[in-house]
């Protein structure tokens, strides 16, 4: 096959790589987008099999990876969507370190592009192993030893070793620094908490791109660059979009100290009010206007398609307005909560972004915030100390009356408490998300 029409090849599925991006970007286009992604790697898979010399190997490889694939989309629950991001994430790495090895092993040194997709690879690999403990709970201390000026030394320690191997490249350069950019993976993600997990995440998801195109270079191989180099730019923008949301820099995430909340909240258990269901119920029907805010919690309680319903029976049974307000770092990753509504045909004009809605809590009777804390928290804007000082949040306090479905008083991501829970206007309804919503659906129904 000649130059030309390989050529031609990369740039169809580079294109359809790209679109797929483009369409993903908007819910109603993301099913198509997701088509032509699919389409675009079995493209890929096909053009690597056929001009590569060991295909039997190339094949058994692609149809185990398939079955893995299949596997664990078939048994992969939506709240396990953060931490399956993040694996996925570090076995790209992974795969982007081992290529790099080969290379030096078989000679095939490039004094930048070797090292760069090596150090990206490793770096990739240990902080998304260690972001998946977290998300999945296995993790869950703070490891307030790790210093993050330990983190920034061993950053501009592997950047001095890059240096090096650029001027003398040698196998001992080689393993200094992929220890090394290991080594920040871990401290740099064990070190990461609270809100700054969604952030994280995206900029692991860049690494593993620009190490893929970083590798792409290594073996000369355009299709590899393309993509890589789409993912990392993606990857990146969302790291910024959100730490706007945030109102953090990335630096400060990743290299600045941060400190717990000095304000506590231990003797102000017996002023909160404890409402129920039905309560909830009569509140809402006598509603004009209410919004719901959700969180994780109504991902681990799959409370989704209960919400749709009792928001049907609200708006068609009894007119009222309702719509759901959706922080950006609602959940464990980038538009977690927009997937679960989503899945629950939640129609999308009904569904807006932070931005769009905060000015609305002001002259809405009720707020449903369920299974949030953090993006809800007051302390974002009155604690100076706590480490979510500065994060834009939905100011649900100012509707007349909120509602907070929990299991318990216990505290979000961040760990800290919630001062939201005990205001005036504040009712909690304790229990799973689900069978509170399910229970006020049923109220609702029958009046």
């Amino acid at each position: 096959m000649n130059n030309s029409i390989m050529t031609l090849i990369n740039l169809a599925i580079s294109s359809l790589f790209i679109f797929a991006l483009r369409g993903l970007t908007f819910p109603r286009t993301a099913y198509r987008s997701n088509f032509l992604g699919i389409l675009g790697i079995c493209l890929a898979l096909t053009f690597a099999l056929v001009h590569s010399h060991q295909r039997f190997t190339v094949l058994l490889v692609i149809v185990l990876g398939t079955l893995i694939g299949i596997f664990i989309a078939q048994h992969i629950k939506l709240t396990q969507l953060p931490q399956t991001v993040a694996i996925f994430n570090g076995f790209g790495g992974l795969a982007a370190f081992l290529i790099a090895c080969c290379a030096v092993l078989e000679d095939k040194i490039d004094p930048f592009d070797t090292p760069i997709g090596s150090a990206l690879g490793i770096f990739t690999f240990t902080g998304s192993i260690i972001a998946f403990l977290k998300l999945q709970g296995w993790i869950k201390s703070h490891f307030s030893f790790l210093s993050h000026r330990l983190n920034l030394a061993i950053f501009l320690v592997m950047i001095l070793a890059l240096i090096n191997y650029a001027h003398y490249p040698n196998n001992n350069e080689f393993c200094i620094l992929s220890a090394l950019a290991g080594l920040l993976g871990l401290t740099l993600t064990l070190k990461i908490g609270g809100a700054d997990m969604p952030i994280i995440i995206a900029l692991l998801n860049a690494a593993s791109g620009l190490d893929s195109a970083a590798i792409g270079f290594v073996l000369g191989n355009p299709l590899l660059i393309i993509t890589g180099a789409l993912i990392g730019v993606s990857g990146s923008i969302l790291a910024y979009i959100m730490c706007r949301a945030m109102n953090r820099r990335l630096y400060q995430v990743l290299f600045s100290q941060t400190t717990n909340s000095s304000m506590t909240l231990p003797h102000h258990h017996q002023n909160i009010k404890i409402g129920s269901p039905s309560e909830a119920a009569f509140i809402m029907e006598n509603a004009r206007k209410i919004i719901i805010v959700p969180g994780y919690g109504m991902a681990v309680a799959q409370a989704q398609h209960s919400l749709k319903q009792m928001a049907q029976i609200l708006h068609k049974k009894y007119r009222i307005e309702v719509k759901f307000a959706i922080h950006p770092v609602a959940g464990r990753m980038p538009g977690h909560m927009n997937v679960l509504l989503a899945e629950a045909d939640v129609p999308y004009e009904t569904i807006f972004s932070l931005n769009d809605i905060n000015n609305d809590f002001s002259n809405t009777d009720v707020a449903y915030i369920i299974g949030a804390n953090d993006i809800v928290n007051p302390l974002a804007k009155s604690d100076s100390h706590s480490p979510i000082f500065g994060m834009p949040i939905l100011d649900v306090g100012l509707a007349k009356t909120v509602f907070i479905v929990k299991r318990s008083l216990a505290s979000g991501y961040s760990g800290i408490d919630n001062p939201l829970f005990y205001a005036d206007n504040t009712i909690m309804l304790f229990g799973d998300a689900q069978n509170v919503t399910q229970e006020i659906v049923k109220n609702l129904e029958h009046k």
